[in-house]
């Protein structure tokens, strides 16, 4: 569908009365207890989580017990919530099995560090944000979760706990970001979540973007109302519908703001007390001003919009005291001094401070990574500060004059993954507002950890490939095109941007490019016409129409509509988001777009075949998330959507066996609430298809018929990217909030449909590679992830359509000079056993033969242990699997 920008709706601004819900809410159930077929195939395979960690991830909030500051918890925009007991020297994820993963704030009980609350679905105004389910609380300090309602509102901005009644609790609910919804507005709990009443609305489009609470009195409350839109081509910020709120008796009834406020269509606000005296609070408005009237505060005024205000009365009347205000839709989060009433923070992405009452900004702490959300000072000792920024958790005891990361935590955004042939192979990826890396699957020094990596390109890190014949040919892409060529090698880069004289070419923020599986010197990205290069990027051709509907209104450029206007490039639109060549023939080609088209050439650009409108069920203009061409059969493609950004969360899967010509849809048993990302299918195995979505990462054995749930020590998660290592045989998954993982699925390579209606299959296992060197990092202390090592080791993997009696496993030298028993499991399903290379303690290289044996019948196949490549590459070492 179109989606429509109806003025008419956002102008409405109602305050209504107080709203009572007096049903207790329904606990949704757990995302591990969704229904999930073919479970048995699954539970025993082991996720790896590889990292890294370094990279960071973006940090919604942080909660701070106060009395103990080494308790602290730490809300990731989209990798649920953290906890750390000892100073943020280790965290523990307190919050990933939920059904949701995108958080937009986290709260502690000021008399309690076990009573936690968490709102899901991130607040901030991304393009790449997610959506939530409401509320959630837990007594046990995060290690179970309550369902405490407010489901509808899908994103919520902050968490209030009252200091001396943990069962008062006030909730600021922004609501949809993509379209409008009643559910907006502050609620308010008096018996712990059980019941809520909404006490402030405004209207459906118009929401609770910041609560502030008086530290001396917990009944002066304010609050900060935020109209806004986010459409796929454009951002919204602000409208009539926004403004100041204050109430005086613990949220149970408001009044506007006005004194001081500016006149006119307000954006977001943001809000802090001054614990010395709470009659002083600081806040930051988003508004328009007259540019002739603004000084030139430190010669950027050009990057700021609104300013930066001052109450004297505990928030009933203010006064500009400063025209700084960053960025306001993405940031707004002023933080005042608790000691030093001159001293106050404007973090953006910088840190601009203050120390004589905002006359003058500096900037502070260049160590650390920018774009700042989060932000707690200790109260009585304003030295020590904890921070949440694009690259994680920051901590500093010298006010902001050195800084320590942090850096336990792997909440890494990946949008894509690829990876080369080395031996161990390597993997790379893009990160949102973290570049692209690369990272080693395996070391010598028995694991991976941050400093393994290598950076591979800067920005909004987004697609990478790798060449298969040359491993160190690693193309990066970063912002609308912005695509580099690295000689990994011999060093050097070359950008490769396509540009055509006399044409804009348009972009997605995403750019998506692919290489040919038919030649690797053979590129194709996507603008709004898809560009082929034949000599590795270095020129480009263009080899298609406009293949989108190219609409006018959605091409125009972004932030107009709003109080302030912001153009990062992200609002582009009408562009290829997805390319696929299909690995059977070349010159098949298949594109989609974000405006919902889905084209195909068969003559390799010559012609071209619009064949969206045989897809049924589809609503029009829906954003194509992945197509991919079907390496098993020549007309089989397969497509999901994504329509999120118009208000649509219903899951869309399909599949065609005619070159687009008929589909037929794949989404049975699949939940709404959980939009698709990717599909790819098996490398060995023509049933296996793996799907990623916002919540999941899901499995099929019969071609999409069915669909299975990873869910064995695997979170709840946006998965957005998925590829299988063709030699080894590992599923590589690129989550956007938990980093990078891989699993061995081997065994399920080689479960076809038809080796299922057997009684017993042994499947060959991965080989075991020696890597030689140390046994790990000995001396590094506690605070550094590490990725141990899944080699040398292999699993060996078995089939038993019913339970066995009888299971015997024995590992042999092919000399059958020695030999070793390993405990073996009788269960129907897949059966996993770990070997870790050696016999009776010795690791030596060679083959060996895996005997198998169920109920007195023998089955037996082979595993090679390998040492490292003599050049320590094994680029040229492709392999089939096999």
């Amino acid at each position: 569908m179109k989606y429509p920008l109806t003025l008419s709706l956002l102008l409405v601004s109602v305050v209504a009365p107080a709203q009572k819900l007096a049903t207790p809410p329904t606990p949704p159930p757990a995302a591990a207890a969704e229904p999930t077929p073919w479970a048995n195939m699954i539970v025993n395979l082991i996720p790896r989580e590889l990292g890294p960690t370094n990279m960071g991830g973006r940090v919604t909030d942080i909660a701070v017990y106060e009395k103990e500051p080494r308790i602290f918890y730490v809300a990731s925009a989209s990798g649920g919530v953290w906890k750390t007991d000892d100073g943020g020297l280790t965290f523990s994820p307190e919050f990933q099995n939920e059904p949701s993963a995108s958080m937009g704030a986290v709260a502690v009980s000021a008399t309690n560090p076990d009573i936690v609350w968490a709102g899901t679905g991130e607040g901030t105004n991304r393009n790449s944000v997610a959506w939530g389910d409401g509320v959630y609380k837990s007594v046990d300090g995060g290690q179970t979760w309550s369902h405490m309602g407010l489901e509808k509102t899908l994103q919520i901005s902050k968490i209030l706990i009252d200091p001396k009644n943990p069962n008062v609790v006030t909730v600021a609910a922004l609501g949809n970001l993509w379209g409008p919804n009643q559910e907006r507005g502050v609620y308010r709990s008096t018996d712990g979540g059980v019941t809520w009443e909404r006490t402030l609305f405004v209207d459906e489009n118009t929401g609770a973007v910041d609560l502030a609470r008086d530290p001396s009195n917990p009944r002066n409350l304010l609050c900060a109302m935020y109209q806004r839109r986010r459409l796929p081509w454009d951002f919204i910020s602000g409208g009539p519908g926004s403004g100041l709120y204050r109430s005086t008796d613990g949220g149970k009834n408001w009044h506007k703001v006005t004194r001081g406020i500016p006149e006119g269509n307000l954006g977001r606000i943001g809000l802090s007390y001054f614990y010395k005296n709470p009659r002083v609070v600081t806040a930051t408005i988003e508004y328009k001003g007259a540019e002739k009237d603004r000084p030139s505060d430190n010669g950027s005024v050009k990057d700021y919009a609104g300013g930066t205000f001052r109450s004297t009365d505990g928030g009933e009347s203010w006064k500009r005291i400063s025209y700084v205000n960053p960025r306001p839709f993405y940031f707004s989060i002023p933080r005042q001094d608790p000691q030093n009433i001159n001293r106050f923070y404007i973090p953006s992405d910088h840190i601009s401070y203050t120390e004589d009452g905002g006359k003058t900004f500096r900037t502070l702490g260049r160590s650390v990574h920018p774009d700042f959300h989060a932000w707690w000072i200790e109260p009585t000792d304003d030295n020590h500060m904890i921070v949440g920024c694009d690259g994680g958790v920051y901590q500093t005891r010298d006010k902001g004059k050195t800084w320590e990361h942090l850096n336990d935590l792997a909440i890494g955004q990946y949008y894509a993954v690829a990876f080369d042939y080395r031996t161990p192979y390597w993997v790379y990826g893009g990160l949102q507002d973290n570049g692209s890396w690369g990272i080693p699957t395996q070391t010598r020094h028995g694991g991976t950890a941050f400093w393994d990596a290598d950076n591979v390109g800067g920005g909004d890190g987004f697609h990478a490939q790798v060449d298969p014949t040359d491993w160190g040919t690693v193309y990066t892409e970063s912002q609308n095109g912005g695509m580099i060529r690295y000689d990994l090698k011999n060093g050097g880069a070359r950008a490769l941007r396509p540009r055509l004289e006399g044409e804009r070419l348009r972009f997605n923020w995403s750019t998506p490019f692919i290489l040919s599986p038919h030649n690797p010197r053979t590129l194709y990205v996507g603008a709004n016409r898809l560009m082929k290069s034949v000599d590795r990027g270095d020129t480009w051709r263009p080899i298609s129409p406009d293949l989108t509907t190219n609409d006018k209104d959605e091409t125009k450029a972004a932030g107009s509509l709003g109080v302030t206007s912001d153009n990062s490039g992200a609002e582009n639109h009408c562009t290829i988001i997805t390319i696929s060549e299909s690995p059977r023939k070349e010159g098949l080609i298949y594109v989609g777009t974000d405006d919902g088209q889905v084209q195909v050439t068969q003559d390799g650009g010559e012609t071209w075949q619009n064949v969206t409108a045989n897809i049924p069920g589809l609503p029009a203009n829906t954003w194509c998330s992945r197509v991919l061409a079907s390496k098993w059969a020549l007309g089989r493609v397969y497509a999901t959507f994504d329509g999120h950004r118009s208000s649509d969360f219903k899951p869309y899967a399909f599949v065609s066996e005619d070159y687009g010509k008929t589909w037929k849809a794949l989404s049975a048993g699949l939940p709404d609430g959980d939009c698709l990302y990717v599909i790819t299918e098996g490398e060995k195995n023509p049933d296996l298809l793996y799907l990623g979505s916002e919540k999941a990462l899901r499995y099929s054995f019969d071609r999409g018929a069915t669909w299975g749930r990873m869910n064995t020590k695997f979170p709840t998660v946006a998965v957005h990217d998925l590829v299988v290592h063709p030699r080894d045989l590992d599923l590589i998954v690129a989550t956007h909030g938990r980093s990078l993982w891989t699993i061995d699925v081997s065994g399920l390579e080689q479960l076809s449909a038809d080796k299922m209606k057997q009684d017993v299959v042994l499947m060959k296992p991965q080989d075991v590679l020696s890597l030689g060197g140390g046994g790990g990092q000995s001396w590094d202390g506690d605070g550094i992830f590490l990725a141990a090592n899944s080699q040398p080791g292999t699993r060996i993997m078995y089939y038993l359509k019913s339970p066995a009696k009888d299971v015997k496993l024995n590992i042999a030298s092919a000399s059958g000079e020695s030999s070793d028993d390993l405990t073996a499991s009788r269960d129907a399903g897949l059966n996993v056993i770990p070997w870790n290379g050696r016999i009776y303690g010795r690791l030596a290289t060679g083959d060996y033969r895996v005997t198998l044996t169920v109920d007195g019948k023998v089955y037996t196949t082979s595993v090679s242990v390998e040492g490292l490549p003599a050049d320590g590459s094994g680029a040229q070492n492709q392999g089939d699997g096999d």
